[in-house]
């Protein structure tokens, strides 16, 4: 992100110097006429980085990434006939462009299931029931460009996962964006068998195997982004279901600052990590950004005087300087397992993936006893359910109140989309359910979104974690020594400073980033 800024700055004092405009968004290019793309190839445009952006005047408006290529810009107004001027873009928005331009509009997907329709069905499916066959079929094969649009557009919408459903008259593709899914394209049930199959033999899986779930992986490039794919297929009543989670392998890592700690918690978040032993456990519902926080833990403190080394399932970032290994279950290669071998490897700093069963848990206990600071994930509601958790999984209630020094829960809520923000006055039923008197709302920058092209007409885009922090201090070392409920264990917390996810999320509502609804629907009590 700050290289990104950066470059901005750079090309817009460069422009600046040329005299010609800096543009920081080139828009979608719906004003371009589809006979001056086919006149422009798009290995032509992505050789040159050079892209038209919109009419104007009699011509064109062209952006270019490199200022030292000006003259490729009256090469372009060649081409189509007619006079162009320049403007300066970054490299990356010029790519956007260029793909969207070509075959990768909003209807490309569709555009390609109606080439299907119109083509030879019979002869699609007798191709894809041979794995040779399809392998050599080219690029242009209709169901080749579907799947590729599946992909372009998931990928561009920044989703995090793809399913392709089959129903009895139609085969659903919904696309999870920030947490939600949305359908975004239907085509009929005659083609669910040709989709299937073609990813099948993406991820290297058995096409003619229908009757047991499939996992596989793929690895491609879309959009100029390289993209890791696990691919999950199920037999179900109707058909077999597939979903692939996709892994942007250029997504950067965030940072402490960037995930949505405000400065109450990121004061209590320093010193716990920078503790020397004791174990931190995050926890959380699938999907609420637990790993991301410890992938931002672990940045913060990662230093040349630190040996820090993790067991992951899957390990889906990799980290300069940090030893990480994958959990392989079919060589005896656990949680546990690894665990183990780790502690023989003198680390400082131990990251295990998540608890799942009572030996793992042991294990981290005792190695925090043994001076490692160690940091993992359990699956709970809340903060203070995790301790009672680790006592029902069999570990003492003695050697969880000496061992574990902090329990962060979080969630994540969708970010109000800045393009189509607007303030907003809550109804007072709606403020008390976060514990927001009027006074409060009066003096805060309640927003909400009117939805829009960029946010998909849902008035969010992107997500930050709400979170709560559990600090084991004495009264609750006492507590858990008692075998007290979860309940009590929480009011303590309360009573000594913890700040509640909905209380979190009363912060974050307030300051314009989310909305009472999606604070609401992520961690009602």
């Amino acid at each position: 992100m700050a290289n990104e800024a950066s470059e901005s700055v750079e090309l817009a004092a460069v422009a600046a110097r040329l005299g010609i405009p800096y543009a920081e968004e080139l828009g979608e290019g719906g004003e371009i006429d589809p006979h001056v793309v086919e006149r422009l190839p798009r290995a032509y445009l992505r050789r040159f980085c050079v892209v038209p952006v919109g009419p104007v005047g009699g011509g064109y408006r062209v952006a270019l990434s490199d200022p030292a290529n000006l003259a490729i810009v009256d090469e372009v107004g060649e081409l189509l006939g007619c006079p162009v001027e320049p403007v300066l873009a970054s490299e990356h928005e010029v790519h956007r462009l260029i793909n969207r331009l070509h075959d990768a509009g909003e209807d490309a997907a569709e555009s390609a299931v109606d080439t299907l329709e119109s083509g030879d069905y019979a002869t699609l499916e007798e191709e894809l029931e041979e794995i040779e066959d399809l392998l050599d079929v080219d690029d242009s094969a209709p169901i080749i460009r579907l799947i590729n649009m599946i992909l372009y557009q998931a990928v561009e919408a920044g989703a995090s996962d793809v399913h392709i459903e089959p129903y009895e008259r139609e085969v659903v593709v919904r696309y999870r964006i920030d947490g939600v899914l949305y359908a975004r394209l239907r085509p009929p049930r005659r083609f669910h068998a040709p989709i299937t199959s073609r990813i099948k033999v993406m991820a290297n899986l058995n096409i003619a195997e229908k009757r047991l779930p499939q996992d596989g992986r793929i690895k491609i490039k879309v959009a100029d982004k390289e993209v890791d794919i696990r691919v999950s297929v199920i037999p179900t009543a109707l058909g077999e279901r597939v979903v692939m989670r996709l892994l942007d392998k250029e997504t950067v890592l965030y940072g402490l600052d960037e995930i949505g700690f405000d400065p109450h918690h990121r004061k209590i978040i320093d010193h716990l990590i920078h503790l020397s032993h004791g174990i931190l456990l995050v926890t959380g519902p699938t999907g609420s950004g637990k790993s991301t926080s410890l992938y931002a833990i672990l940045q913060e403190i990662n230093q040349p005087d630190k040996n820090i080394i993790t067991i992951e399932d899957p390990v889906e970032y990799q980290i300069a300087g940090v030893g990480q290994i994958h959990v392989n279950t079919k060589v005896g290669l656990t949680f546990a397992a690894g665990l183990r071998s780790i502690l023989r490897q003198d680390p400082d700093v131990v990251m295990v993936g998540e608890i799942r069963d009572r030996e793992t848990a042991e294990i981290a206990s005792q190695a925090s006893l043994t001076g490692h600071l160690v940091f993992s994930t359990l699956h709970t509601n809340d903060a203070a359910s995790a301790i009672t958790r680790l006592i029902d999984m069999g570990i003492e209630p003695f050697l969880v109140a000496s061992s574990v020094e902090a329990i962060i829960a979080q969630r994540l809520v969708r970010r109000v989309c800045p393009s189509c923000a607007e303030p907003f006055e809550a109804p007072a039923t709606s403020l008390a359910r976060l514990g927001i008197d009027a006074a409060q709302a009066a003096a805060g920058k309640l927003r909400r979104g009117t939805g829009c092209s960029k946010c998909f007409n849902s008035g969010y885009a992107g997500r930050i974690a709400i979170y709560e922090i559990l600090r084991v201090d004495e009264t609750i070392r006492h507590l858990v020594m008692e075998n007290a409920e979860a309940s009590r264990v929480k009011q303590a917390a309360i009573s000594a400073g913890m700040h509640t996810l909905l209380q979190d999320g009363a912060g974050k509502v307030l300051a314009g980033i989310t909305t009472i609804e999606e604070v609401l629907r992520v961690a009602s009590e």
